[in-house]
């Protein structure tokens, strides 16, 4: 990857980490802070519950995309020959997969193959136990 590519991603990753960081985590707060307090609409808590775990899943989410991108501006850094390869089969990351996703580790196919569906595009049943 030429220099100039190279920096480019740079900027990429640290605008997406500065975008991240400026969001403030998702307070996720309890549902009742009295056992006796029930709450005049029952579908109160349900509500809160559904709340409370999009709020955990979002955090969650920001926080391995995070990681992801402070390993990728650390590979930058130190491993510049690197940056812009697959870790699996180390040919070069397509380009529109790094502007998407500029701390991709893998490209499309290696990734597609750790992919838990293999990469299908059918759904699974919401109620099927695995």
């Amino acid at each position: 990857m030429e220099p100039t590519e190279l920096a480019h991603y740079e900027r990429l990753l640290k605008a997406l980490e500065k975008d991240l960081l400026a969001k403030a985590t998702l307070r996720i707060e309890p549902n009742r802070t009295d056992d006796a307090a029930i709450g005049e609409d029952e579908d109160e808590q349900p509500l809160n519950e559904m709340l409370q775990s999009i709020a955990s899943s979002r955090n969650r989410n920001t926080s391995l995309v995070l990681k992801r991108i402070t390993r990728a501006l650390r590979k930058a850094r130190q491993a510049p020959e690197d940056f812009g390869l697959c870790e699996e089969c180390e040919e070069d990351i397509e380009e529109g997969r790094l502007k998407a996703m500029p701390y991709a580790e893998l490209c499309v196919d290696c990734q597609s193959k750790r992919d838990p569906r293999g990469g299908s595009k059918t759904r699974r049943n919401p109620f099927e136990f695995v």
